[in-house]
């Protein structure tokens, strides 16, 4: 048994600001052959990325893969919609926890697993301004104590 390998390709640290994760849950990507070497260069952003459920089946808008250089007629548009696998039933139940208000989607990191790309996506829920303070006192309290921490030995 091999043990897994997991090489982080993208990751959105802006979501755990804006928003409290419930679920994660991981899923493959649907890509064409340029991609994945643009992915294995490490040349992909989903800061401005949202997910959406369709007929059954979850796409991800905004995904930036740029274009591969040596790839030329067969690159593909670098922000074109992708579809993303997961099974029915999981789809199912994030549907239901969706159109509860308040609960949205969110894409956490890309990265290949096994030399297959996955995604980590994130049932949120939305903070307000007054968490997000709260969070940002929390850091400020933490760094400090370190600080001093260092200072004393």
């Amino acid at each position: 048994m091999s043990k897994e390998s997991k090489k982080l390709i993208a990751n959105n640290k802006k979501v755990f600001h804006d928003y409290f994760i419930e679920e994660t849950y991981e899923a493959g990507i649907v890509l064409h052959g340029t991609e994945v070497k643009s992915l294995r260069m490490g040349k992909c952003s989903i800061k401005e990325s949202f997910l959406r459920i369709e007929n059954g089946e979850m796409w991800i808008y905004g995904m930036h893969i740029s274009p591969y250089e040596k790839g030329n007629i067969f690159n593909k548009d670098p922000l074109r919609t992708r579809k993303l696998l997961l099974h029915r039933s999981e789809i199912m139940k994030l549907v239901g926890k969706v159109k509860e208000k308040g609960y949205t989607l969110v894409p956490i990191e890309v990265y290949f697993k096994d030399g297959k790309a996955k995604i980590e996506i994130g049932l949120a829920k939305g903070k307000k301004l007054y968490d997000k303070r709260e969070d940002i006192a929390k850091k400020d309290m933490k760094r400090e104590a370190e600080r001093e921490f260092k200072q004393r030995f």
